[in-house]
């Protein structure tokens, strides 16, 4: 069915694996089967079949060893039909958000009905790299790449500088002391840890069954926050530098995870009596210096704030995602988000980052917040490495 002017893009529905920490509960999953998993409970949630779906869009920075178009083996792993196409993005953190911007604008474009989109990754699976082995080596050692901190959590331009170190940066900028990041990563665990254990992350997980030693398991909730003391977190050593005061508390936890949304024109939502929970009013990126990629989610947030027009107050929940504690406190600070609406079911800090998920795992959680807390408007964004953001805007429907 064509899409009209003016006629919103709906999100009928919006589901997420578990988060399992970094060489844990699914470090022997596949980042193709993770994806599979919330692909599946997002159609169920539609009331969709699999030939409904006209394209299928899924983030994923670390696909070495993975094999052919890994969104393509998450659609026929979820049942999707053959005729149903398949697209990996790779845009760094932000993957499953730009996946489900992409799945927008072609429904909006008209070239596409209904789009399932998200991200997925298991850095518990990204392998080791040896690049000097196509050539062949005669003689002498051979320098061994770890695909996951090359390709994803290493600066592209100072080589070998990882991310943290432009993280402190930004603490210097805005004056955040060790205290001040230690006090935000405690409360994000704390929240984190009560959103684990009164069930307010179940409407939006999707148990996976894993295999073990012992026979099969079912994992229905994020694993890390339970693994982290909060007494400890002001003892932990700087993960960055002797003086620094970045910690790995204060830092995204490397994970595994996927999450996937099912979008739809709102005319072909109501068409097919789709169960629609929120449209999506607008999306924005910008790019800067990539020294300073840790600021990005600001004038992002605020490009996609003049495009739809709304006030920074007039926002009920913000999802910013902690890649370090400094991103979302900088955001906060520069365009006043109080605490309260700011990632209330808690953030990366506690939960993890899987990086090709994290993106649509953020829109997921922010929606079943806004559900859970009786809100209308939520804005999610987050910062890539490279200097970019991106970000968008939801409303709930009534």
């Amino acid at each position: 069915m064509p899409v009209k002017e003016n006629d919103p893009v709906s999100i009928v529905a919006a589901r997420r694996t578990p988060l399992g920490a970094f060489m844990g509960t699914f470090a022997g999953t596949p980042a193709t089967e993770l994806g599979a998993a919330a692909i599946r409970a997002a159609l169920s949630d539609g009331a969709l079949e699999g030939a409904d779906v006209s394209e299928v869009l899924m983030g994923c920075v670390l696909p070495a060893g993975l094999g052919q178009a890994p969104a393509r083996q998450s659609a026929k792993g979820a049942g999707l039909a053959d005729s149903v196409g398949a697209t990996t993005i790779n845009k760094v953190c932000g993957s499953g958000m730009k996946a489900v911007m992409i799945g927008a604008d072609l429904i909006r474009a008209g070239s596409a009905g209904i789009v399932v989109a998200g991200g997925m990754e298991s850095m518990s699976r990204a392998p080791f790299l040896l690049q000097e082995m196509r050539g062949g080596r005669k003689a002498g050692s051979a320098e061994i790449l770890d695909h996951m901190m090359n390709d994803g959590l290493e600066d592209a331009y100072e080589r070998g500088r990882p991310m943290g170190a432009f993280g402190e940066a930004t603490a210097k900028k805005y004056n955040f002391s060790r205290a001040d990041q230690d006090a935000y990563s405690i409360e994000t665990l704390e929240r984190a840890r009560a959103a684990v254990a009164s069930g307010a992350f179940d409407a939006e997980c999707v148990p996976v069954t894993v295999k073990t030693k012992k026979g099969e398991l079912s994992v229905s909730r994020d694993e890390r926050p339970e693994q982290i003391n909060p007494a400890k977190i002001p003892h932990l050593r700087s993960a960055f530098g002797t003086d620094g005061t970045i910690t790995a508390a204060s830092s995204s936890a490397n994970a595994d995870g996927a999450a996937a949304l099912v979008l739809a024109g709102a005319r072909e939502a109501n068409h097919r009596n789709l169960p629609v929970i929120a449209h999506i009013l607008g999306h924005a990126s910008h790019s800067q210096a990539p020294a300073w990629f840790t600021t990005s989610p600001i004038p992002a947030i605020r490009k996609l704030l003049t495009q739809v027009g709304w006030k920074p107050g007039e926002v009920d929940l913000f999802e910013v995602n902690e890649a370090f504690a400094v991103v979302a406190m900088a955001a906060a600070q520069e365009i006043g988000i109080p605490r309260e609406k700011l990632n209330v079911k808690g953030g990366a800090c506690a939960l993890g980052h899987p990086i090709g998920a994290t993106g649509a795992r953020i829109l997921v959680t922010l929606i079943h917040a806004l559900r859970a807390n009786g809100g209308k408007r939520g804005v999610a964004s987050l910062c890539i490495g490279g200097g970019e953001a991106t970000a968008v805007a939801v409303e709930l429907v009534d």
